[in-house]
């Protein structure tokens, strides 16, 4: 009786390990989320900043607008009841003071006066041909923050060749409706040009005030510096971190590489792979993964070991008696004793070919069971006609098998060839230990939870402190009425093998009702 891989270890400490290391790294922020933070808030900060002085430009076109229609009325109140030259005073006094330009017009709409014709202008336009580079860059960024925030776009300021009311809108529009209209248009330079016209009295006179705001303009520019200045900061800021945050990617992941070198060249015994149990992002979870990954890989190289020696030990004392067998025969006269020793040779070829046949199948079964299929399969069924060919193939050796259900219809998930195998030999290990005609009973049950078969037998029991040994590799401690090299020693190794593969488990434990004998438990999680 034996086991097809490594021993069986304690794995409680290992999962309630796991489990903390999740717990923690739930608790932190991941390697993904901190990338996309440093990466993410510069330009956050640089499209939050665009849209804010969008609007921040737009409240203070707003506010002008106010103080326009306020001024344009106030003036043309003023305007109403002066006389001529008083109204010239005027326009030329309050555009000098407001700068701006103030035209009046009569109520045919020709011009009356302009206070950049009767005295010397309050300001001019900008020449954008004389304009620096460094002028010429902000007029380029106006024009590209207007299109990031897709800004509305303005009509462009030209003076109308016909000094005529009829050429403007907003005053056409003043006269029809009796109230003050203001207009924003847009300079070459890209300033706004404030226009606002009002009626002056009632004889259908208007005046028309132009304001070029590169205030304005001026203001919006030193708030885009700002931002530009933290934009840059913070620009700085995520580049240190993106370089510190490259660091803790890479010098790790170098370690890892370099253990995963170390094993890949054979020194796995003196690698010690990093866990890094302080992180607990993608990268913490990977190096613990590598290392867990490490120690899997050598109790796996150790269970070859040990299986590659274990099998070179049994295969060698079979081998040790057919060599003697066969090299003695020449030199055997005696025909009885010739007889022995054919018999004895045919009997280590039998045990070699057993022991191959066991050895084949304990390797395989890994393999075999991830690329099986599984179907839902019936264990009372399973069981009745394992008996049943049993009885007719005389392998129960007049043991009568008592079969017994109970709970639930007894299905599980799972590859029937795989089952029918864990049955057999649970039947040969209680056929084996039995008193001879003694019954074996088998019991099937399933509670909703878990499906159980116990096969119990009425031999002598296995001891409190062997109940694990029967399981390992090549333990096997056969009845002495029993022929010596019968059995390999992997038929319960195997069994368990198969089971653990479909989450199941087996385990030896006495009789439940106290008789001599042994009871096999398997457990298998319903379909």
């Amino acid at each position: 009786m034996a086991e097809t891989g490594p021993q069986s270890q304690p794995a409680d400490a290992a999962r309630i390990g796991d489990a903390k290391e999740r717990l923690s790294a739930s608790g932190r922020l991941s390697l993904t989320a901190r990338i996309l933070a440093v990466n993410i808030l510069p330009l956050a900060l640089l499209g939050g900043g665009l849209f804010y002085l969008d609007t921040y430009r737009t409240q203070l076109i707003n506010e002008r607008f106010k103080l326009a229609r306020i001024e344009a009325q106030i003036t043309a109140e003023a305007l109403a009841g002066a006389t001529r030259e008083r109204q010239d005073a005027l326009l030329v006094q309050i555009g000098k003071e407001q700068r701006m330009r103030l035209r009046m017009f009569d109520a045919d709409g020709t011009l009356l006066a302009d206070s950049f014709a009767l005295d010397t202008p309050s300001f001019e336009f900008d020449d954008i041909n004389d304009d620096s580079w460094e002028q010429q860059l902000s007029r380029w960024l106006d024009r590209t923050v207007d299109t990031i925030v897709s800004a509305e776009a303005v009509t462009d300021y030209v003076e109308p060749e016909a000094q005529t009311a009829d050429a403007w809108p907003e005053l056409v529009r003043a006269r029809e409706v009796g109230r003050s209209q203001v207009t924003l248009y847009d300079w070459e330079d890209g300033t706004p040009v404030i226009t606002a016209a009002a009626p002056v009295a009632l004889d259908g006179a208007t005046l028309l005030t132009v304001r070029n705001a590169t205030d304005i303009t001026a203001t919006v520019r030193a708030a885009r510096s700002t931002l530009v200045t933290g934009v840059l900061l913070v620009l700085f800021a995520s580049a240190m971190l993106s370089l510190y945050l490259a660091r803790t990617i890479v010098t790790p992941l170098r370690e890892l590489s370099n253990a995963a070198v170390k094993v890949r060249q054979g020194r796995e015994r003196e690698v010690e792979v990093p866990r890094l149990p302080e992180r607990g992002d993608e990268i913490g979870r990977l190096a613990r993964a590598v290392s867990d990954m490490t120690g899997a890989l050598r109790q796996r190289i150790d269970a070859v070991d040990s299986f590659a020696a274990d099998v070179a030990h049994e295969i060698k004392n079979p081998l040790a008696s057919l060599r003697s067998a066969i090299e003695s025969l020449p030199r055997v006269e005696d025909p009885e004793l010739r007889r022995e020793l054919e018999q004895i040779a045919t009997h280590d070829v039998r045990r070699i070919d057993r022991l191959v046949t066991e050895i084949s199948d304990a390797s395989r079964i890994d393999a075999e069971m991830s690329r099986a299929t599984r179907e839902n399969i019936d264990m009372a069924s399973l069981v009745t006609e394992i008996i049943g060919g049993r009885e007719n193939r005389a392998e129960n050796h007049n043991h009568r098998i008592e079969l017994r259900t109970r709970g639930f219809a007894a299905k599980v998930s799972g590859v029937g060839m795989r089952l029918e195998r864990i049955v057999e030999n649970l039947l040969d290990n209680a056929v084996s230990f039995s008193p001879p005609e003694a019954p074996i009973e088998v019991l099937i049950d399933n509670d909703g939870n878990c499906v159980t078969l116990m096969v119990c037998d009425s031999g002598p029991g296995i001891p409190q402190d062997a109940r694990e040994k029967v399981f390992h590799r090549f333990h096997s401690i056969r009845p002495e009425q029993e022929d010596f090299g019968n059995h390999s020693g992997l038929g319960l190794a195997i069994a368990r093998a198969i089971a653990e593969a479909h989450d199941g488990s087996l385990i030896a434990e006495a009789r439940p009702d106290g008789k001599p004998g042994a009871c096999l438990r398997l457990r298998l999680p319903p379909a």
